[in-house]
């Protein structure tokens, strides 16, 4: 399962924040019960807007010869072949007092 993008989690918090105030006043309970399903109805209804949050979708990468090239897939990795460096080590040498 994907994380959640930003944009899913603030709309889903405002969501449940705004949605518990407005059916709390507009119910006016009092009850423990009443307050429990506004809760979980609130909760359920920030959950279902954070899902249909639309996700943003990869650029299309232009070609050379300016047509559309195919989407870049996210598992894709361009690997380059590194070859070992070898340090030259040489002894420090500090000049010689005359």
């Amino acid at each position: 399962m994907p994380r959640p993008t930003a944009a899913q989690l603030a709309y889903g918090s405002c969501t449940v924040i705004f949605s518990t105030l407005a059916m709390l006043l507009l119910s006016q309970t009092s009850s423990g019960l009443g307050i429990a399903v506004i809760a979980l109805a609130a909760l359920a209804l920030g959950v279902l807007v954070a899902m249909t949050v639309p996700l943003p979708k990869p650029r299309a990468v232009a070609a050379a010869d300016g047509s559309q090239a195919r989407e870049p897939v996210a598992d894709e990795r361009v690997t380059a072949r590194r070859e070992p460096v070898a340090a030259a080590v040489e002894p420090v040498r500090e000049p010689t007092a005359s």
